[in-house]
């Protein structure tokens, strides 16, 4: 996919192809529900995709065609493509947030952005950055740089997901930060939309077992 932004980007056709993936997206949470996996999701969304003044409308438009409420669904975009034009993004991010969509912010800490302008947008959640995350249960520095941005995400009432966690230490020590959520190998591998249908049934990751005493859990 990395491979297509840029062109896509270059000729015009990222936005095709931004609703493409929208409507994709939503039809497919709908068709999990329907099988009755109540499971949100989100898409990564571009820095031109973000600029988009008429995103909102095709959002609003997808949602309401396919019957699907949108706090079911959410977009990630990155700290980078918020600070290309600040002002720009929060225009468009307190629209998206006004119909009920969930906005994270993607790779966290790489884009050297604060908290104390994060707090001025209308962001639901930080997904700490895997590089982070990924040695913090045997880098203290690493460790520290997460504990703060819980802390300090958790102060301003935003969720905060851990990226890149592979090992059973690093899922412990996150539920003694009081993480809320993870994501990474440890849980699974990419997976088809099938597949994890599937995986949300029978891991012991999945949608009942997945859950921590207090409520916390896989992403």
């Amino acid at each position: 996919m990395g491979r297509l932004l840029g062109p896509a980007e270059h000729t015009g056709l990222i936005h095709p192809l931004t609703e493409w993936v929208m409507l994709t997206a939503i039809r497919q949470c709908r068709s999990w529900q329907k099988e009755g996996l109540r499971v949100p999701l989100a898409i990564n969304l571009s820095a031109r995709s973000l600029f988009d003044p008429l995103l909102p409308d095709r959002l609003i438009t997808l949602l309401q065609n396919c019957d699907l409420a949108a706090e079911m669904f959410g977009v990630e975009i990155t700290e980078s493509s918020i600070m290309a034009d600040p002002v720009r993004a929060r225009q468009i991010l307190l629209r998206i947030h006004e119909i009920g969509v969930r906005i994270a912010i993607d790779d966290f800490g790489v884009g050297y952005s604060s908290l104390g302008y994060l707090r001025k947008l209308p962001v639901d959640r930080l997904k700490v950055d895997k590089s982070f995350v990924v040695n913090m249960a045997y880098e203290a520095g690493n460790a520290a740089i997460v504990r703060s941005t819980i802390d300090l995400a958790h102060n301003l009432g935003v969720e905060v997901v851990a990226e890149g966690v592979e090992d059973t230490q690093t899922y412990n020590q996150l539920l003694k930060l009081a993480c809320d959520r993870a994501q990474g190998y440890l849980f699974s591998e990419p997976l088809s939309s099938r597949d994890f249908s599937v995986w949300l049934r029978e891991s012991t990751w999945g949608l009942v077992k997945n859950r921590h005493p207090d409520g916390r859990s896989c992403a």
